[in-house]
């Protein structure tokens, strides 16, 4: 594995990492000389990305299955950062999951399910990382949406919506607080990103035509996309940005 070192001696705690994004940023943050903390609820996904990290010649621990709405295992993943780096300087919130339904049919469950493991996940893992990034004025990303900013007329994000909007301005304060540590904290707002779930949907135009002729670029996004501005907002080369928001949406709402 070629190293460019622009993440050279970080330790990044990256969630999610069996999934499309989460692998991505794995690999790409290892690519580029960090030593990665993964996790997922799936185990052989997270398996997998370890596999592949290390086979390309990256350092990578991970911790599966874990729950991330549990504050126990937010702590154990951190422990495991700590026992086997010593340390964490960035931390990737990229696992989520939604549920999606409108107004009038969506259930108590869908709509907490989606806020828990959407928005809750999000302030437990921050909330057990905090004491060790203050420590190395660190970088703390939280993976948002569009749909924090726009809507789909053929996508009922109510849930989604309202969990990821909140993850925006959650980020906004924590930049606020981390501030006198040196703490950097910004969120990543993905569009229509081509990844195992919604890949399939394509074949469907009824679902693909309008969401795709939203986008300006005229294609879906790649995980590779969202872990490249992951990456740069991990890195020292974003030091003067926090509380921003970066929108990888293809210009889905710059019209």
């Amino acid at each position: 594995m070629a190293r460019v070192g622009r993440l050279e001696g970080k330790v990044c705690v990256i969630t999610g990492t069996g999934g499309s994004m989460g692998r991505a940023a794995a690999l790409m943050f290892a690519r580029e000389g960090a030593k990665i903390v993964g996790c997922d609820i799936s185990v052989d996904a997270a398996e997998e990305t370890v596999a592949e990290v290390r086979n390309a010649g990256g350092e990578m621990v991970s911790l599966q299955p874990c729950d991330l709405t549990q504050r126990e295992h937010c702590q154990s993943l951190v422990a495991l950062a700590l026992n086997t780096y010593g340390w964490i300087d960035v931390l990737f919130n990229n696992a989520a999951m939604a549920w999606f339904a409108p107004i009038d049919t969506i259930s108590d469950e869908q709509w907490y399910k989606t806020i828990d493991q959407e928005l809750h996940l999000v302030f437990e893992m921050v909330r057990a990382a905090w004491p060790e990034l203050t420590k190395r004025s660190g970088s703390i990303i939280n993976t948002a949406s569009v749909s924090a900013w726009s809507t789909y007329r053929v996508l009922p994000a109510l849930a989604h919506s309202a969990a990821k909007g909140a993850v925006v301005s959650l980020t906004r304060q924590l930049a606020l607080e981390g501030r006198a540590h040196g703490l950097r904290a910004n969120s990543i707002s993905p569009g229509l990103i081509e990844t195992n779930q919604t890949r399939p949907l394509l074949s469907n135009p009824e679902w693909s035509d309008p969401m795709l002729g939203k986008i300006m670029l005229g294609r879906m996004g790649r995980p590779e996309e969202v872990a490249a501005t992951a990456l740069f907002l991990a890195s020292d080369e974003s030091s003067f940005i926090t509380g921003a928001d970066i929108r990888v949406d293809g210009g889905t709402t710059a019209w």
